[in-house]
């Protein structure tokens, strides 16, 4: 950055969490800047009828005044706007807003600059804080039936008899026409889709009519798009569809015996597998529990610990969420419908995000107030969890993390960790059953 020059400021507390700074500097600090800006600039200036860089300073003046009053505004607020927040003592805790006039030469220039900062927080009483904790329990029952719905991911597909008819359940491969007003249209025709029988991934009443339908026959389907369909062109309108069923097939489950548990590739005996399914449902209920109890007790939190939060925290924790879910969901929704629907985000995930900011600065002042920290010990066996199998070793991941300024970020994550860890081994826990 560039040498600091001359100013004055004047910082005001507009809130709890909100300041403002008056900045101000002299006349003759502006014109120094107009000079350099406007020898810098005439440099490189082609006027015609001058030697390059021999135009007079009134003639760049006329011919740039607008993109010279620019530069010189940002040389200005660029300069001064570091040592005013540090004179001030003001640490802004999202990208402040500056208002600034264009700079007149011969005259002071002053801008303002609208900011939030870190609450105040009072912490109350920290043990003892009332958490709920589901019962981390796993019967036989649920085990029945996350085995059934292995058998369900295992099953083969069995193509049916010529004379046995279409029935919910099955999987039929259709080609298909659909037209309305006798006119083909688009998006109403394909060829080999697979479409299971009862799913409801058609029109009601599309699937309905290809029952008792035989492999090799045509059938004609008439249905009427409903008046809310999302294509508002067909909404409400009749259609035929020309199908010819290509083959119905059906779902055939494997035996759940130890032949099945060898499949699978790790296990003997159904045994075996039963108490792999055990240990993994009671690991995930343990999880499940875990994140509940951590929730209740930052819940007790927030609500005995009163504080401002400013918007602009806010707007960019939803930001981030919904950048997240924009990377998420891009290659799978289309575009308009997708902003559509970020556009429901915006308000409908604004409470969750006040809430997880609210969360991250209760945790923050936890950690402040017990003096808990994060050594270099911790950031390295995060980083080699990180790490995993088949990726950069620890090493080269903590280079990562330092050249793109990462550890700072990981070590507030590990201190929020730290204090709500401790928080949860301080409360009040009251076991309830699993819902």
């Amino acid at each position: 950055m560039a040498d600091s020059i001359p100013f004055q400021v004047n910082a005001t507390e507009e809130g709890a969490v909100q300041r403002t700074l008056e900045v101000e500097i002299a006349p003759d600090q502006v014109a120094k800047v107009f000079d350099r800006v406007l020898r810098d600039l005439g440099k490189h200036a082609r006027v015609r009828g001058f030697r390059p860089g021999k135009a007079p300073r009134s003639v760049i003046l006329k011919l740039h005044g607008g993109s010279v009053a620019e530069e010189v505004e940002r040389s200005l607020v660029g300069r001064t706007l570091e040592p005013a927040l540090e004179e001030s003592g003001v640490s802004p805790i999202v990208e402040p807003t500056i208002d600034a006039p264009p700079p007149v030469e011969g005259q002071a220039f002053r801008y303002r600059v609208a900011l939030e900062v870190k609450p105040e927080i009072a912490l109350g009483e920290l043990s003892g804080l009332p958490a709920r904790r589901p019962a981390a329990e796993v019967d036989d029952p649920a085990i029945d039936r996350e085995l059934e719905s292995l058998r369900e991911r295992n099953a083969s597909m069995v193509e049916e008899p010529e004379e046995v008819g279409a029935a919910p359940g099955h999987t039929l491969t259709i080609d298909f026409v659909g037209r309305v007003d006798g006119k083909p249209f688009e998006g109403g025709s394909a060829q080999g889709h697979e479409l299971e029988l009862g799913s409801g991934r058609f029109v009601t009443g599309f699937e309905e009519q290809l029952e008792g339908a035989r492999a090799g026959e045509d059938v004609e389907v008439r249905i009427t798009f409903p008046d809310d369909y999302g294509n508002a062109e067909l909404a409400g309108q009749d259609a035929v569809f020309q199908v010819h069923v290509v083959s119905i097939r059906r779902r055939e489950l494997p035996e759940l015996d130890d032949e099945f548990a060898k499949d699978l590739g790790e296990f003997e005996t159904l045994l075996e597998l039963r108490e792999r399914v055990r240990a993994d449902l009671e690991a995930g209920a343990e999880r499940r529990a875990q994140d509940a109890l951590e929730r209740s007790v930052v819940d007790a939190l927030i609500e005995r610990t009163e504080f401002e939060v400013g918007p602009g925290l806010i707007d960019r924790q939803l930001q981030s969420r919904l950048a997240g879910a924009h990377q998420q969901l891009q290659a799978s929704i289309p575009h308009e419908r997708l902003h559509e629907q970020l556009a429901r985000w915006q308000e409908e995930w604004r409470p969750q995000a006040e809430r997880e900011v609210r969360q991250t600065l209760l945790l923050e002042a936890v950690a402040r107030e017990r003096g808990l920290e994060i050594g270099e010990e911790e950031i390295d066996a995060q980083l080699a969890e990180l790490a995993g199998e088949g990726g950069p070793d620890a090493a080269q991941l903590r280079k990562l993390y330092e050249e793109r300024n990462l550890i700072e970020g990981l070590r507030a994550q590990l201190r929020e960790r730290k204090a709500l860890a401790w928080l949860c081994g301080e409360a009040k826990v009251e076991e309830v059953p699993d819902s």
